[in-house]
Parts: C-alpha cells; sequence; structure tokens
C-alpha cells in the first residue's frame, strides 16, 4: 500500500492537521503495512470527556496506532463483554514495563549506532512522551548468556579468596553499560534497575567454574553478602541507583553458560544470615527478590517465604516464563500479599516468528495475565540484539530482542514486543495501581485496567476469539463501548 512506501514523508506531516486524515486512512486499509504510526506530539491525556484508543492488529497492519476516532462517555448500551470500574477496588501499586540492557544489548546500542541513531531510539524506548515510556530495566551482575564474554566483578587468580572484596571491579561495564545507562537516564530519570547475577565469583563456587552450575560454598555466604553490598555501593557512585537485586538468575538451572545452583533452603539461610543483615548494616534499602525463575516451581519461594526470618528481609517473588503456567504467580501473592510479584523475563525468538501468535500468547500471558495475577513488573528478555540474535555467549541461538539493530546497515526493527510493552507502559504513570476487574476470559476477552496518580484510568484488553465483539466499559453511570476485532489488542485512555 501507498503508505507503506511514503512513511518518511508522512511522519512529519501526521505532527500537523493531517494526522487524523492519514490515520483513518491507514485504519480503513485491511492491509495497512506501516511499520509505526503512533503520533508522538498528541497528548495521552484526554481532558475533554473523550477516549484515547491505541490499537495493534493481529496482523501487524497496525501497530499500536493512535485512533482519530475519539470514544464518548454516554450512558450503557448493551455488549458482548462488559468491564466494569470500581476505583475503591485498587491491587498492586505498578512499578514499570521494559527488558533487560544485558552486555549485549548495550553492546549492540553503543557499538551499532551512533550517538544521533541511539539517542532516538533511545527516545523512542523510554521518553515517556514521544516514546514507549519504558520504565523499568534488568541488568546482569556480570555477565551472562548473552555477554561478550564470561567475567564476575571480582575475577582473581586461582587458588586465592578476597573474603574482603578488595578486588571487587564493575571496570568491565564503563565502555558500554554504564554510559548507556547515563543515556537512558537522561531520558526516563524514574527508570527503575534492577540486578541479578548469573554466576557468583569462580572462587566461591563448588566447581570453581562460571558455567555448569555450581554452588557457592557456605564459608564464602559472608564474601557473597559484601559482593552485593559492591554492587550497588560502586552502581551508586556512578550516578545509577539498583532499586532491586534478585538473589540468583534461575537457581534450579545449572546452566551450560554462566550459573549458579542455589536451593529455596540455601537462599533462604543466605538472606536472613548474611545478604539482609549486611544490607542492614550499610544502610542499603534495595529491595531483595527472590527465586527469579519458571512459573513451574511456586513452591520454592513459598517455602523461603514460609521462613519468618528470611521472610523479614525480602520484597518480592520474581518469575519467568519458561515452564509452567502464569497462575502460580496468584498461589505466591495469595499466602503472602505484603509481598510484591515480579514478571521479571521472557524472550522470543526465531522459534516463534508469526507477529499475530506472538501478539496473542505475549498479551493473554505477559501484558495482561502477569499484572492479573499480581505482577508489579512486566520483562522481557533482551533489550536490543544484532541481526544475528546476538552477541551470544553460549545460550539462546536465536533470542529476539525487543528490537534488532542490523550491524552492517543500521536499520533497527522494532518487533513485537516493544509494541506489546507500549500498550502500557505509554500510558500508565509512575506509581499507576492496578484497578481489580472480572475475569472475562470466558467471555473472549482478556483485560486489565489501572488509575493513574493523576486520575487518568487505562484499560487494556486482547480478543481472542475469532470474531469481533463488542466491549463496554463501565465506571459509575458512563461508559463507552467499542468493537475489537479478533485477534488485536487495544488500550484505552480517558479522564
Amino acid at each position: 500500500m501507498l503508505l507503506l512506501y511514503i512513511e518518511p514523508i508522512i511522519k512529519p506531516i501526521m505532527k500537523g492537521i493531517f494526522a487524523p486524515v492519514l490515520l483513518l486512512i491507514c485504519f480503513l486499509q485491511v492491509n495497512c503495512k506501516s511499520k509505526e504510526i503512533m503520533v508522538p506530539n498528541t497528548s495521552n491525556n484526554p481532558t475533554d470527556g473523550s477516549v484515547s484508543v491505541w490499537l495493534t492488529t493481529h496482523s501487524g497492519g497496525l501497530k499500536m496506532v493512535k485512533s482519530p476516532l475519539q470514544l464518548k462517555l454516554q450512558s450503557k448500551t448493551t455488549a458482548d463483554v462488559n468491564i466494569d470500574l470500581d476505583l475503591s477496588q485498587t491491587k498492586q501499586e505498578m512499578e514499570g514495563f521494559g527488558a533487560a540492557v544485558t552486555g549485549s544489548s548495550a553492546y549492540v546500542l553503543m557499538t551499532h549506532l551512533g550517538a544521533t541513531q541511539r539517542a532516538q531510539i533511545l527516545k523512542d524506548l523510554f521518553d515517556t512522551k514521544d516514546g514507549i515510556g519504558l520504565g523499568y530495566v534488568r541488568l546482569t551482575m556480570g555477565a551472562s548468556d548473552f555477554s561478550l564474554q564470561n567475567y564476575t566483578y571480582n575475577d582473581i587468580p586461582n587458588g586465592q579468596t578476597d573474603m574482603l572484596q578488595t578486588s571487587f571491579s564493575i571496570a568491565q561495564e564503563e565502555t558500554n553499560l554504564i554510559p548507556l545507562l547515563k543515556e537512558i537516564l537522561a531520558i526516563n530519570p524514574n527508570l527503575k534497575i534492577m540486578g541479578s547475577p548469573w554466576s557468583a565469583p569462580v572462587w566461591m563456587k563448588s566447581n570453581k567454574s562460571f558455567t555448569n552450575g555450581g554452588k557457592v560454598d557456605t564459608a564464602y555466604y559472608s564474601a557473597y553478602a559484601l559482593y552485593f553490598v559492591k554492587y550497588i555501593q560502586a552502581f551508586k557512585q556512578n550516578g545509577i541507583l539498583i532499586d532491586a537485586i534478585t538473589i540468583q538468575n534461575e537457581p534450579l538451572y545449572a546452566a551450560p553458560y554462566m550459573s549458579t545452583e542455589m536451593s529455596a533452603e540455601a537462599q533462604a539461610l543466605f538472606i536472613k544470615s548474611y545478604l539482609g543483615p549486611a544490607f542492614a548494616a550499610n544502610s542499603i534499602t534495595t529491595k531483595i527478590i527472590i527465586y527469579d525463575h519458571n512459573w513451574d516451581r511456586p513452591d520454592y519461594p513459598l517455602s523461603i517465604l514460609a521462613d519468618a526470618d528470611a521472610r523479614k528481609y525480602v520484597s518480592g517473588t520474581a518469575f519467568h516464563c519458561y515452564g509452567g503456567n502464569v497462575s502460580a504467580m496468584s498461589q505466591v501473592m495469595t499466602q503472602y500479599p505484603d509481598k510484591g510479584i515480579y514478571f521479571t523475563e521472557c524472550s522470543g525468538g526465531d522459534f516463534s516468528t508469526d507477529f499475530g501468535n506472538n501478539l496473542a500468547w505475549n498479551s493473554e500471558n505477559l501484558l495482561i495475565g502477569s499484572p492479573r495475577n499480581g505482577a508489579k513488573t512486566v520483562l522481557f528478555w533482551n533489550l536490543a540484539l544484532d541481526e544475528n540474535h546476538g552477541p551470544k555467549n553460549g545460550g539462546c541461538a536465536d533470542c529476539r530482542g525487543v528490537i534488532t539493530v542490523n550491524s552492517s546497515t543500521k536499520f533497527i526493527d522494532k518487533n513485537v514486543e516493544y509494541y506489546v510493552l507500549g500498550h502500557s507502559s505509554k500510558l500508565l504513570q509512575a506509581h499507576a495501581l492496578k484497578l481489580q476487574t472480572a475475569d472475562t476470559r470466558s467471555l473472549g476477552l482478556s483485560q486489565v485496567a489501572y488509575l493513574n496518580p493523576d486520575g487518568t484510568k487505562v484499560v487494556v484488553a486482547y480478543n481472542h476469539q475469532a470474531t469481533a465483539l463488542k466491549l463496554q466499559v463501565n465506571i459509575g453511570s458512563q461508559s463507552y463501548s467499542y468493537s475489537l476485532e479478533s485477534g488485536a489488542l487495544v488500550s484505552f485512555k480517558w479522564q
């Protein structure tokens, strides 16, 4: 279609008075293939009683397009699905949507892009007005399976130990990661950051190796607690605040890449006797998050939280998507409602390339399903990878980043994960509260609702049935309705 080929011309025009006309043309074209028509300079906070609508279609023809057709609040009518909002029924406070800034992501963004192009894509990712407003990133403490090489922050010659962490250094991060984080923070100073280790320093481990699991010897637990303290302090000295840490990435997997095994019993002991007291002694308020593995083992965090001495230091539980069901998070939340739930990792890749299928699964399980099951964050794996799914360091051979940067052409492809995240991150403000709504999935619609601090409301909905349905959002005596096509994701925002 013509709009596809003149997109570079359309985007500047769309900032002006012709934007609604061009967008309406795109809406009426079934085969619209526009990469992105977000109308970045229009208000996201309507104050005239209208409802803003953002749409992504199953085909990917429309990707987070802001509709020119403003809905109006009116009296209730009949609908296939009703979403009833009660602003007094609030649940968890959201902390952010985002992805992991791995070593590979930092390398790709800092090395393959010039300053001007990098500034633009970081704005697209993190700016709350002109981009999708990502507000949370996860870092790897040392290397992971997406780094340039294996390393931790205290690598010393074989046979030596360093109980006082005198050799601790984050110098490895001064080339790419730290400069990149400073550029991101300049765009979004409210960004929250989580750190997660893949491997402890090898001199602490039973197998004396970065890889294939191995456990931290209890004799080094005090040194390892100090390692976390030094990590938080070192980043703070660089103007980067670590809001939360997880004890260990995927502690039940002795991976052939950077990894460490840690049982629930070991994690509880480490927290209550070493890490928690070390944070307290050093006046560190960084959150301690447990587990950080798949939905299929909720017994792991539950056993830690059952230990009162460990629980008092724990802020929440982190989950990944590679096993089990999203509902497992609710099991933990229900038993310990005062502890947060954090969804911290899921990756797309060439193992699943269909836009519509990815939109469906990610919407159902992550964007909507995770907050409905208590999650305060929704994070994908790599923020950025190159056209060869890397650089790789022994892990997934065909994983996909939120964006793909071609190292030769410098072309940037915003993948389905970008638009999935944007459907919430662009419209939610810091400290937004999830609203309790009835589960309507049996009626063909998955949905989640939020209340922003400024009083604006947001509803995100996905139609997973084979035909269009009419949904109606009801708040008090006012309502609005919308016909949502099959396999489409929509977001609404209004005052």
